[in-house]
């Protein structure tokens, strides 16, 4: 081999390595002298490669380095990627936590708001919520309990363990005005670790706009609590 190809081969190789997109023939050639065999100087560098960690591969009319296909699985990486759990997520788990079993619809009639696709397949996700049978009323709605998981995160032997109001109002939890549908919400934002804390960005819930206070998830609570007040035989 002459010195001048060896030094061609070494400046479209150089080339190749050097770009962060495949190149077109055209664009390699206009960097070689006009003499230059481009054709064969690529499969040559492709023949140099063919043995090695990385090969040089023809898509369409361009040319690349590509790792070679036997060590690709060799090179992934797995991270684990902290998500946060949104208000609408930590009020649904708690609702579900204090009254389950419970349904979809009685989760979305405590909050106040409809549930989006997203919130109950977080939870699933997350190993701490799961179906346990069918309410015996019109529609036979899937019910939700608490898993093991769920227990184990926050550190719970059961779900006795969980706050009471007396605890959470002495934490400052709860004002005068405290209902049973708020208790849920409050006491697992507060025993939940600073990762799992978080709510939705820019101050807004994913399913219902701006994200509202405590106050008026209270004050939604209390008339849902009159309403069976009124209605002893409600659910």
């Amino acid at each position: 081999m002459s010195e001048d190809r060896f030094q061609l081969l070494r400046l479209v190789e150089a080339i190749l390595f050097a770009s962060r997109e495949p190149l077109a023939e055209k664009t390699l050639a206009s960097r070689l002298p006009e003499a230059a065999d481009l054709p064969g100087l690529l499969e040559e560098v492709r023949g140099l490669y063919a043995n090695r960690g990385i090969h040089l591969v023809q898509l369409e009319d361009r040319w690349a380095f590509r790792t070679s296909p036997d060590l690709a699985d060799r090179l992934q990486i797995e991270t684990e990627v902290m998500r946060k759990l949104s208000r609408a997520a930590i009020e649904t788990l708690a609702i579900i936590a204090y009254q389950q079993p419970v349904t979809r619809a009685e989760v979305e009639e405590i909050r106040g708001v409809a549930l989006s696709r997203g919130t109950l397949d977080t939870l699933l996700e997350a190993g701490w919520i799961r179906p346990k049978g069918r309410r015996q009323t019109p529609g036979r709605p899937v019910t939700w309990v608490t898993t093991d998981a769920f227990l184990d995160h926050f550190g719970l032997e059961s779900c006795e363990a969980l706050p009471g109001v007396e605890e959470l109002r002495a934490a400052g939890l709860l004002d005068a005005r405290s209902a049973i549908s708020t208790l849920g919400a409050k006491g697992m934002a507060a025993m939940a670790p600073p990762e799992d804390a978080g709510g939705a960005e820019d101050g807004e819930s994913e399913e219902s706009g701006p994200v509202r206070d405590f106050d008026s998830v209270v004050a939604a609570a209390e008339a849902a609590m009159a309403d069976e007040d009124d209605d002893p035989a409600g659910t």
